[in-house]
């Protein structure tokens, strides 16, 4: 094992105690009234106890995929005997940089407020560091369960003599399955918490803004509390299960192209170091990320893009910074092509920057779209949603194009500019090593997203604690400022999504050939006429005869998009279900609670937060048991090729539609916060009910379904690659 591997512990290390010293910087912090405290209090309460009830779900299932997986294993011999083992631990460590997070989130909202009486710089900086917990502990996290891993596989799984090379492709491809642990978490985070917090949002702005026309945090909504607590647990907790598994997915599956690509006997010499190489690039992007956090400040009476330039200063350094970290790390590793390889790290970074701007572009209130989405409120409710529908859609194309130019571009460079079948190997590394370095800063992005639900909470604590105008003048500034840094976060997460998902699909094939020779021990079968220990990736894609004419792959990539169409409209269906509840508890409330208009009873906050709680429960397992299931039976009746076709179809499509419901909810969101600021009748006007409908159509595009997809895309592919021998074994057709 090459000593400079030792980084990446020592980063993940760092990582995990600078987020300490943040949490305990911001837990020094006054948290302000009574009443500021009392409204805190009420939201972390909810919070907990919403996790509570979703781990004890996530635990069951846990249990039943670990006996499935261990029968696969043990029973059938299948699959590795260390892959029930990864896919608990990578579930535990997801849920626990959900929870880090949730718990830093909760205790800062209120901090935040109270540090806003202040300055704005002041509450700029709590809210981002604050948000910076959640960053580097899952960055932290993952860079430790792969440090560990690796080092415990490395002293268990010999070198075999007659197999040269092939130590590193078992100990990567059963490093890879960890990322099936962290996948399934994060889709009942993402999940659960998204019907969640939109149940709890919807409820509070039909019936409190639009019914009972009450501003937007009125402590007399009894929805309220839990429209707080749903950010938290949706935004923060689900937002961060979901980058956690794809920070250690594009490692993972880019440490198993490496050894894939270097595997001929002469460049078997530099397998170990394009193992390590994404892993290190990832732990210098870490202990940037943790530069830029220090970065970002503010003036006071700062305007939206001024907050949006302060929050990009520290983003964007850091991203300079890697780049002349991650030439000088690989020509350290003196990898052939070292420039190639570094150009589709650059690659990776700009995609992921140019999402990020292309995201914002359409979604905040500072540039056009947003604005003639306001505009169209004018002329009445169906307009709006219209105008929201098409800006979504047009939106999609850009980072549609960017990431072909960026797949395009991570594969010539790193191939030297030529498609000969020869390169196909250490293109697709070049792909996976775009999809590390599009994520290498992710500790201070993750940062900007998670900052966005605290700066919400912050101004809803403020008024619900009645804090004077400028106060609640400057959470505003922050809140808007929030929404446009998830949007962007939602636009990063997706574009991530979709490279890490061409690298786990490039890695399914070599799952493949790892079944033929270790697992199954058929290492000298015939594959496309070549035994299976020399056969090459294109030898076992002609073997299963992958390729457009086949109806198995057309079966499979129809069966891809059904099932993201599928998906997306059972969580959809699943927050109006649950919002109905809601709606139906605030009205009961409104009518039953005496003096509860006029301020002199309390509603009953937990009957809500309850609600909201046991729906999102009840709502969340049918899709993400759908979502686990599909590729098993896919796998089990059309084997290889049918698998390849559906993961093609759920990529494709399930991006295309995530970028389209993320963009058309943050802009209809923007358009009714640009129409508050006092623009087209204000807050109260005709204008201002149409864009409260928007934004309540919105509310699941972009924090339910959308991000959802993300987790999606990459759990069927995950979940392929760990049922890869009931595809290869029992398939019948």
């Amino acid at each position: 094992m090459p000593s400079i591997f030792w980084l990446v512990p020592i980063s993940s290390l760092m990582a995990l105690g600078f987020a300490w010293f943040f949490f305990r910087q911001m837990m020094r912090m006054d948290e302000g009234t009574d009443m500021m405290k009392k409204i805190a209090d009420h939201v972390r309460k909810g919070a907990s106890a919403y996790l509570r009830q979703q781990y004890k779900v996530v635990i069951i299932v846990f249990l039943i995929i670990t006996v499935i997986f261990s029968f696969l294993a043990y029973g059938l011999g299948v699959q590795n005997k260390w892959v029930p083992f990864a896919f608990i631990t990578g579930g535990f460590f997801s849920g626990l940089a959900g929870f880090f997070g949730m718990k830093a989130a909760t205790f800062a909202s209120g901090r935040v407020a109270n540090a806003c009486r202040k300055s704005l710089d002041s509450g700029l900086r709590l809210a981002f560091r604050s948000g910076a917990v959640m960053g580097l502990v899952v960055v932290g996290l993952v860079l430790l369960d792969i440090s560990v891993w690796f080092i415990v596989l490395n002293i268990f799984i010999p070198e075999i003599v007659s197999m040269p090379g092939y130590q590193l492709m078992t100990i990567t491809a059963i490093m890879l399955t960890f990322g099936m642990g962290a996948s399934t978490q994060a889709l009942f985070a993402r999940v659960g918490g998204g019907i969640y917090t939109k149940a709890a949002d919807v409820g509070a702005d039909l019936v409190g803004k639009v019914e009972a026309e009450i501003p937007e945090d009125d402590p007399r909504n009894p929805a309220t509390i839990a429209d707080n607590v749903g950010d938290n647990v949706g935004d923060v907790a689900g937002m961060g299960a979901d980058l956690f598994e794809s920070f250690a997915a594009s490692i993972l599956a880019t440490a198993l192209l490496g050894a894939a690509a270097f595997m001929s006997p002469d460049l078997l010499h530099m397998q170990a170091n394009a193992v390590i190489a994404p892993m290190l690039i990832a732990a210098v992007g870490t202990l940037l990320s943790i530069a830029g956090v220090f970065m970002v400040r503010t003036r006071e009476g700062a305007t939206q893009k001024q907050l949006l330039r302060s929050l990009g200063f520290g983003v964007n350094m850091s991203a300079v910074f890697i780049v002349i970290a991650s030439f000088l790390v690989l020509y350290f590793l003196q990898l052939p092509n070292y420039l190639g390889l570094w150009g589709s790290i650059v690659t990776g970074l700009l995609a992921g920057i140019a999402i990020g701007q292309s995201t914002e572009y359409f979604t905040a209130s500072a540039y056009r779209p947003t604005r003639k989405i306001a505009e169209s409120s004018q002329t009445g409710h169906a307009t709006l949603i219209i105008s929201g529908v098409g800006t979504g859609l047009i939106s999609a194309a850009v980072p549609l194009v960017i990431i072909v130019v960026a797949i395009t571009l991570a594969y010539s460079f790193a191939t030297g500019f030529t498609f000969h079948p020869d390169s196909l190997n250490i293109g697709l590394y070049g792909i996976g090593i775009a999809a590390v370095g599009l994520l290498s800063t992710l500790g201070i992005t993750l940062a900007t997203d998670a900052y966005g639900p605290i700066a919400d909470n912050a101004g809803g604590n403020a008024q619900m604690s009645a804090l004077g105008d400028e106060v609640r003048k400057r959470t505003d500034a922050l809140d808007a400022l929030g929404n446009t840094t998830a949007a962007t976060g939602k636009g990063f997460a997706i574009g991530s999504a979709a490279l890490t998902a061409l690298a786990l699909l490039a890695s399914y094939f070599e799952e493949v050939r790892m079944m033929f020779v270790k697992f199954l021990d058929r290492p000298f079968e015939l594959i496309n006429g070549i035994p299976a220990i020399e056969a090459s990736f294109l030898d076992f894609v002609h073997h299963y005869e992958v390729h457009l004419m086949n109806p198995k792959v057309i079966v499979g990539i129809l069966l891809g998009v059904m099932a993201v169409f599928l998906f997306s409209g059972l969580t959809m269906n699943a927050v109006g279900r649950a919002a109905q509840k809601m709606v139906d508890e605030v009205r009961r409330q409104f009518s039953t609670i005496p003096g509860i208009m006029e301020g002199k009873a309390e509603p009953d906050y937990a009957r809500c937060v309850h609600i909201s709680t046991k729906g999102a429960q009840r709502e969340m397992l049918l899709p993400s048991l759908i979502a686990l299931l599909i590729p098993v039976v896919v796998g089990l009746i059309f084997g290889v090729p049918g698998v390849s076709g559906l993961l093609l179809g759920t990529i494709s499509s399930g991006f295309a539609l995530a970028i389209f419901m993320a963009n058309s909810g943050g802009a209809w969101d923007n358009a009714k916060k640009y129409i508050e600021e006092g623009n087209f009748g204000g807050k109260g006007s005709e204008s201002h009910k149409a864009a409260v409908t928007g934004d309540t159509v919105g509310d699941p595009f972009k924090d339910t379904s959308g991000p959802s997809l993300n987790i999606l895309i990459k759990l069927m592919v995950m979940a392929s690659v760990v049922t890869v021998g009931v595809a290869v074994t029992y398939a019948i057709l």
